[in-house]
């Protein structure tokens, strides 16, 4: 474990938290932070370019906006999480403000996206094989969109939630995917993730009153409420060769953290490059919590390793 306040004097006087708020496993991004000499907050180089855009997937048309800075080091296309989300506007364009071409699309079935939007809310099931799969073959088509615009940089995806089981199946499925970035993402099976969420009840307090051998004998013996086609993202993830990096929050109630921790470590053990971080005082919503240390440590992930991907071409 890496404390805060064995990371460089720049960064301890620029973050404001207490020293025991993250923990790096696994010596993750010591080196990173002790080289690093730039600030990490998003800042504009130069004009940022927005562009309306539509994209076929499986007969249907889906609309995004592409954000292109002035020189981009590096590409992303946004996958959403669970919920109606329509396209991340806000996240591109702070993606974009340092230097990196985005595509942010409403999902299918949301906001000028056409298709139907399968979720709990309308009683269907989000999490399906079926679906999960259309969703990846969605997110692979938007990847061929970006690359379209610019052929000259690595192209990774970032995600949230649920994409934990897209992200891997549109990897495996589109050679142009070259990185990933998952925020609070399962590593575990969708019923195991349905176990625990049905345990955790969205308790706020659920960690203050619950063990993690409690929350594990029930993810693993508790009958499931629903029977279809489980999902087990580790499959895909070992055959995938490319770098990924995970960020956990360990009050995350809508998934059991150091159970994906530990399949991920088993993975690390296979030879494969992942990497993760865990924050201690943050929930499932890693990204976008008010602390912006997970994004800023994202961007210069995603930045080193295009670097690394185009002196390896």
């Amino acid at each position: 474990m890496v404390k805060i306040n064995r990371i460089s004097k720049y960064m301890r006087s620029t973050i404001t938290l207490k020293s025991s708020l993250i923990s790096f496993r696994a010596s993750l991004f010591l080196s990173f932070f002790l080289l690093m000499s730039n600030p990490v907050k998003a800042q504009s180089v130069g004009p940022i370019k927005a562009e309306d855009v539509t994209f076929e997937s499986e007969g249907v048309r889906l609309a995004g906006t592409i954000y292109t800075p002035q020189d981009p080091h590096a590409a992303v296309v946004i996958v959403h999480g669970s919920d109606p989300v329509p396209r991340m506007t806000k996240f591109a364009e702070l993606l974009a403000k340092n230097d990196i071409l985005v595509l942010t699309y409403d999902k299918r079935g949301v906001g000028e996206s056409g298709g139907v939007y399968v979720g709990p809310q309308v009683g269907t099931n989000n999490i399906s094989t079926e679906n999960l799969d259309l969703l990846a073959k969605d997110a692979s088509a938007a990847v061929n969109k970006l690359h379209q615009q610019n052929k000259n940089v690595p192209i990774g995806l970032v995600g949230f939630s649920q994409a934990g089981w897209i992200i891997p199946i549109a990897a495996h499925k589109n050679p142009i995917i070259e990185f990933m970035v998952l925020f609070s993402c399962p590593v575990i099976t969708t019923l195991e993730q349905l176990r625990f969420q049905f345990y955790t009840n969205g308790r706020a307090d659920f960690w203050e009153h619950h063990t993690e051998a409690d929350a594990r004998e029930h993810v693993q013996n508790d009958p499931d409420r629903y029977q279809f086609t489980s999902t087990d993202p580790n499959i895909t993830l070992n055959e995938l060769s490319i770098p990924g990096l995970w960020f956990f929050g360990e009050k995350d109630i809508q998934i059991p953290v150091k159970m994906c921790i530990e399949r991920l470590n088993t993975l690390k053990g296979n030879g494969k490059p992942y990497e993760y971080t865990l924050f201690p005082a943050l929930g499932h919503n890693t990204a976008f919590a008010g602390d912006t240390i997970p994004v800023d440590i994202s961007v210069h992930w995603i930045k080193q390793k295009a670097l690394a991907g185009k002196k390896n071409k």
